[in-house]
């Protein structure tokens, strides 16, 4: 298994920070992630399905019925050994595609592209998650 440092260094060179939203949104993004992450980390489910959008509320309205999806569909991102943040892009005028490099509990690495909005409240939610496995190059 190659270091997963290697990785997201190769990845973080390939890819700029922020190509087109705010310094500010992208780190606000980039805290709801780590937040939703650290919470499944810490096994609060709760704490987690707190940083959906209401629009993923109200598809997997309890958090049983959310941890449910993320245990059987998203394991690397329910339990990253390693995670990293790469590129951002702001769509439209109140949304961020923010993209994370993970290591998953399989070892393997995946990238998944998080969409966020902001609230009116001035929080940025996760909207949805796509994963895959990442197509990085070996050195």
């Amino acid at each position: 298994m190659r270091p997963i440092g290697s990785f997201i260094l190769g990845m973080t060179l390939l890819l700029p920070s922020a190509a087109f939203a705010g310094d500010a949104e992208v780190r606000a993004a980039r805290g709801t992630i780590e937040a939703q992450l650290r919470a499944f980390q810490a096994d609060d489910g709760a704490l987690a399905y707190s940083y959906a959008a209401p629009g993923i509320k109200r598809i997997f309205p309890t958090v049983d019925i959310f941890m449910g999806m993320v245990e059987s569909g998203y394991q690397p991102v329910r339990n990253p050994r390693n995670f990293a943040f790469g590129k951002a892009e702001e769509v439209g005028g109140n949304a961020i595609v923010q993209q994370v490099l993970l290591t998953g509990p399989d070892g393997k690495e995946y990238e998944a592209l998080y969409t966020l909005e902001l609230q009116p409240d001035g929080v940025y939610r996760i909207t949805g998650v796509s994963l895959k496995a990442s197509n990085a190059l070996s050195t």
